[in-house]
């Protein structure tokens, strides 16, 4: 791996820095399966649909994209909805507030292995921003501790105030390049999902990685992987 040949790195978050994917995973099904137990003649939610529907997307378009699978049709709603209210909205806040509970309760614990990647690049001048569509990034990355690494973190706060297409679009990992001053040929995107994935290949950006925490290596690399590996271990700087 020569990490030489870039100049700017641009991590995802959930499931590559931390295994807060396994939270979101939890919360997901906990709000989606307590909503459908109310619906005759709905299968459970499993984590095939949070792979096909939800993995990588902002909240209320996995939301959305998850009930259209199932037929569902709910009023939009709107941000500040109750997490009771049967809304598009109201379900993803409701979500929400199931993660932020999980977190405060437990805390965050990062790869051993991405820690050690981050901190090589940082320690090498690599310029690193993290790039997510959760709006609880920045909390997260305070509580594992990772937040010092980071200048730039284009979230999903930042995207819903700059009004930037949440991924499979490629706008926020551009954003992220253009904040950090760095050509997207000459930047790394590393995504563990297959619409993270799609936006890195996307954007044109000079190598794409694909972190392979179940969903697949061969989906990742059909989504436009350049390279899949199951830990970031596998590609420290030096």
């Amino acid at each position: 791996m020569e990490w030489g040949a870039y100049t700017a790195v641009l991590f995802d978050l959930d499931g590559v820095l931390t295994p807060t994917a396994e939270v979101h995973m939890k919360a997901w099904s906990e709000m989606f399966n307590g909503y459908l137990a109310g619906l005759p003649g709905q299968e459970p939610y499993g984590d095939a649909d949070y792979f096909a529907y939800v993995d990588g997307k902002p909240r209320y378009d996995g939301v959305r994209d998850f009930l259209a699978s199932r037929g569902i049709l709910l009023p939009e709603g709107a941000p500040d909805d109750d997490p009771g209210l049967e809304t598009v909205c109201g379900l993803g806040n409701r979500k929400n507030a199931t993660f932020t509970h999980i977190v405060a309760r437990d805390g965050v614990t990062p790869y051993a292995g991405s820690v050690a990647l981050v901190e090589q690049l940082a320690a090498d001048g690599h310029r690193l921003a993290v790039v997510s569509s959760s709006r609880n990034a920045r909390p997260v990355l305070e509580a594992a501790g990772l937040a010092g690494h980071f200048p730039v973190v284009v979230d999903g706060v930042l995207a819903k105030a700059e009004g930037l297409a949440g991924k499979p679009a490629p706008d926020t990992f551009l954003r992220a390049a253009q904040l950090l001053g760095a050509p997207p040929a000459q930047a790394v995107v590393v995504e563990d999902a297959i619409s993270g994935v799609a936006a890195g290949a996307a954007g044109g950006f000079g190598l794409v990685i694909g972190v392979d925490r179940g969903v697949g290596a061969e989906a990742l690399r059909i989504a436009g992987a350049h390279l899949v590996v199951s830990d970031l271990a596998e590609v420290a700087a030096r």
